[in-house]
């Protein structure tokens, strides 16, 4: 799934769409994608100069916005917006740097008409980077 498919799914536009592609989806269960990090993303300049590390509520936001595709996609959510409600166990275990490719891994563990978890997981290659635990409701 392309950018533009992206975006018939979800609000997010430039420069605050923060996936790139999405490899892998089965609506209301499990999505994977994709952020390559790049020199121009809005955040480099600032965070840090001279060491641009990706702040992690960026990569939770990146992991939030594949969340949203794996639900929004599926028939019954389609139009809606997705909204944290919760934030739990965030663990960052590694640094994202320019250049590095984030595999965005999200699955729905729980899932209510307006009200879910899911389980958060981003990789740098093979190294886990950051996860959580994330809850949302679902709006208009």
């Amino acid at each position: 799934m392309t950018r533009k498919e992206i975006e018939t799914i979800i609000p997010h536009r430039h420069p605050f769409l923060l996936v790139d592609y999405i490899s892998e989806l089965t609506p209301v269960k499990r999505a994977v994608g994709y952020k390559i990090v790049q020199e121009d993303d809005f955040w480099v300049k600032g965070h840090f100069p001279g060491m641009p590390v990706m702040p992690g509520v960026l990569i939770i936001e990146a992991l939030a916005q594949v969340g949203a595709v794996c639900l929004l996609s599926a028939d019954p959510f389609k139009g809606k917006i997705a909204f944290f409600a919760g934030i739990e166990n965030a663990k960052f275990r590694r640094k994202v740097l320019v250049g590095d490719t984030l595999r965005l891994e999200v699955e729905i563990s729980k899932l209510r008409p307006f009200y879910g978890i899911g389980n958060f997981k981003a990789y740098v290659g093979d190294e886990l980077a950051c996860e959580a635990t994330c809850s949302f409701v679902v709006g208009k």
